[in-house]
């Protein structure tokens, strides 16, 4: 559908109209406006009125923009600040006004000398504990006849019969002893004894030697029976199969204690030391926390990822935590000697140093490079540059960074210019 023409001829004149009356007002309003402030707090409005020539406007919130020309800013809701060349005061220091200060939010705290807890998180995934390994092994030929525990990876009880198997050199030993058993001659004593010693030598189970002491019979089986609570990790043996002197027939890890092995990057080994304690918590039982300690820091570092493994004991109550599981570890490091601290928002890192703004008792701010040590919750160590009880910035510290590298910078010129005009 087209326009008529009578029409967009008045649209046209409307506009015009309201484009008038916003120039108009924004005169009338730059004249009202002389209240603003510059950073330094000189009157925004005096410019013009003054020798004083700007080098160029800013954004106090983007001090690296600079304008040619005063006006609002484009980032935020307030005028164009002018930056004099003229300003330079003390090299690397700078002054703000306190109607400044307050606009930008600008917070102050101090210097303090304490000692630090050094605190880790990691994560870590749970392994069984190797002390609780059990093997259950032959010491002689012998023949599986029977299997009570048929597949792996079964949780068993301690004195819990595993496997019915027989044995000719088993049933040699038995008979030799039960013959010593009913003899009553002179020195059958020591020889009974030494028969009896024979029966554990060769793994004869004590429950099939107390049998026998008991019946005065022998058996052709003997029933091997579980050393310990755990889960059987390993089954070798199989029902009719043969087995050789050392075979090993059951592989059982006890549950009582776990080891969750966890990664920690090598600049901060020094939180989790041997014997310190540990709180963890797994994502399969929310809401409980496990108690334990670091028994070892294993001597190996991935060349890729720059982390150590330490193996951190887990108490696991109730046989909870099975391998595999993933648990978070919250390393309880040892307190330090008190140092220097700041709170870590206070340090600005800007590539080759860092830098802390300090407020001076006379309202300025300077700039001081700092060294600085480890991070600990939110604070940062100072190795140097800072003193205790200094009042420092915590926010708004990259504008003021920034005010005070151009009046060091604008120093500089002019103390150059200066040596010109008198050569």
């Amino acid at each position: 559908m087209s326009i008529p023409r009578r029409t967009l001829v008045g649209i046209v004149l409307v506009a015009l109209v309201l484009i008038g009356l916003g120039g108009a007002g924004g005169y009338w309003l730059a004249q009202r406006g002389g209240s603003a402030r510059s950073l330094n707090g000189a009157p925004l409005g005096t410019a013009a009125s003054t020798d004083r020539k700007p080098l160029y406007w800013y954004d106090p919130m983007v001090p690296n923009q600079h304008f040619q020309k005063p006006g609002k800013s484009p980032f935020m809701d307030m005028q164009l600040v002018p930056k004099y060349g003229d300003e330079a005061g003390e090299a690397g220091g700078v002054r703000v006004s306190p109607n400044m200060v307050q606009s930008l939010g600008i917070r102050v705290g101090r210097v303090e000398r304490t000692a630090l807890v050094s605190r880790l998180r990691a994560v870590g995934s749970v392994a069984f504990d190797e002390r609780l390994l059990e093997l259950v092994q032959a010491r002689v030929e012998g023949a599986i006849t029977e299997l009570h525990v048929k597949s792996p990876f079964e949780r068993v009880k301690r004195g819990q019969p595993l496997a019915e198997i027989v044995s000719p050199l088993w049933l040699e030993a038995e008979q030799q002893y039960l013959s010593l058993l009913n003899a009553d001659v002179h020195g059958s004593n020591a020889l009974r004894e030494a028969a009896r010693e024979r029966l554990t030598v060769l793994g004869v189970p004590d429950a099939t030697v107390r049998a026998l002491e008991e019946t005065r019979k022998t058996t052709a089986t003997a029933t091997v029976y579980a050393p310990i609570d755990g889960i059987v990790t390993e089954l070798t043996a199989r029902t009719g199969s043969a087995f050789m002197a050392g075979a090993s027939l059951f592989r059982i890890n006890g549950l009582e204690t776990v080891w969750v092995n966890a990664q920690i990057p090598e600049a901060q080994v020094s939180a989790a030391v041997t014997g310190s304690s540990v709180e963890a918590h797994a994502t399969a039982w929310p809401g409980s926390t496990f108690k334990g300690h670091v028994i070892a820091l294993l001597p190996n570092v991935d060349p890729q990822t720059r982390t150590l493994t330490a193996r951190v004991s887990i108490d696991n109550e109730g046989n909870r935590l099975l391998p595999g599981m993933y648990m978070t570890l919250d390393f309880a490091g040892t307190p330090s000697e008190p140092q220097l601290v700041v709170p870590s928002e206070a340090v600005i890192a800007t590539g080759e140093r860092k830098v802390v703004i300090v407020a001076r008792t006379d309202g300025g701010f300077d700039v001081a490079n700092v060294k600085t040590g480890a991070d600990h919750d939110g604070r940062t160590v100072i190795l140097s540059g800072l003193k205790e009880s200094e009042s420092i910035v915590l926010s708004g510290q990259f504008l003021i960074d920034s005010e005070a590298s151009f009046t060091a910078t604008v120093s500089r010129l002019q103390g150059a210019s200066s040596s010109e005009e008198h050569r």
